[in-house]
């Protein structure tokens, strides 16, 4: 008997209004062409999203892919230099993100920046050295920042800490932890953002920190072109998608999904002063 084929609903079925936020995606990058930025955006709004944040690692991509949104004012921008990039940081790197965010008024936050213990733990004092270095460049500037962490945390929550980071404005992009860990998150007054991984039948934990949440903190993301939500999961991701992710943190916190849908659109408004 041949498997049943898993039906694939379109993101447009959950009828959410344009009211959503999506807080983190990399529509610049490899996952997609440059071609197919603007079907991609007409289907997140007709998904319902208002906002996509794209998020520039670096510098350098920020100078050559920004134009790709010049004609899409609903996307707003993050800059920063991710951790795994740390032992080939050029020189001016920082000047450059500084230029660029005294520059640009769509460039809304710092970020994803942070520490990664997974793929490029030989680069420690590296990584907490840019990190330390761009957390200042966010407080000189007065803009939110978007912490990546990877098997890092104890070490990400210390330097921010060590530099005063409490109750400044702040989200843990891509939340993969437990409830502990989400409470000495939201604790310091930093918010959290939800990717897809929350809607894996297995993800126990990532569940039981959502059912948790002060909903004040939370923002949605994709990640987008990775991590893509049941009933999706295993393609592509893109920011139509993050309706499926919507469902499941209303599931979990007893909401319905356009009230979810528009808090947390609500929360990512008030976060990156859209």
């Amino acid at each position: 008997m041949s498997k049943k084929k898993a039906e694939r609903p379109d993101p447009i079925s959950l009828g959410l209004p344009r009211v959503g936020v999506e807080s983190h995606a990399h529509l610049d990058g490899e996952g997609f062409s440059p071609d197919e930025l603007g079907d991609i955006l007409d289907r997140a709004a007709a998904a319902g999203l208002a906002q996509v944040g794209n998020v520039f690692l670096g510098p350098a991509a920020y100078e050559a892919n920004r134009a790709l949104f010049a004609n899409r004012p609903e996307v707003f921008f993050l800059l920063g230099i991710h951790p795994c990039d740390a032992a080939k940081v050029l020189p001016g790197a920082l000047a450059a993100m500084e230029a660029a965010f005294r520059g640009d008024a769509n460039l809304r936050a710092v970020g994803e920046i942070g520490l990664d213990y997974y793929w490029d733990a030989t680069t420690v004092e590296a990584q907490k050295q840019l990190f330390r270095d761009q957390l200042a460049l966010a407080r000189e500037l007065d803009l939110p920042v978007a912490v990546h962490s990877r098997e890092a945390e104890a070490d990400t929550l210390a330097i921010l800490d060590d530099l005063g980071f409490k109750g400044r404005p702040l989200v843990w992009h891509c939340f993969g932890g437990d409830a502990a860990l989400a409470r000495e998150i939201t604790s310091r007054g930093f918010h959290i953002s939800i990717p897809g991984p929350v809607t894996y039948r297995k993800n126990t934990a990532l569940a039981e920190a959502v059912a948790g949440l002060d909903t004040t903190r939370l923002l949605l993301e994709t990640d987008a072109p990775y991590l893509a939500p049941e009933p999706w999961r295993g393609k592509r991701n893109e920011p139509a998608l993050i309706v499926f992710t919507a469902r499941r943190v209303a599931e979990l916190l007893g909401l319905p999904v356009a009230d979810l849908w528009r808090l947390a659109g609500d929360n990512a408004r008030a976060f990156f002063r859209l």
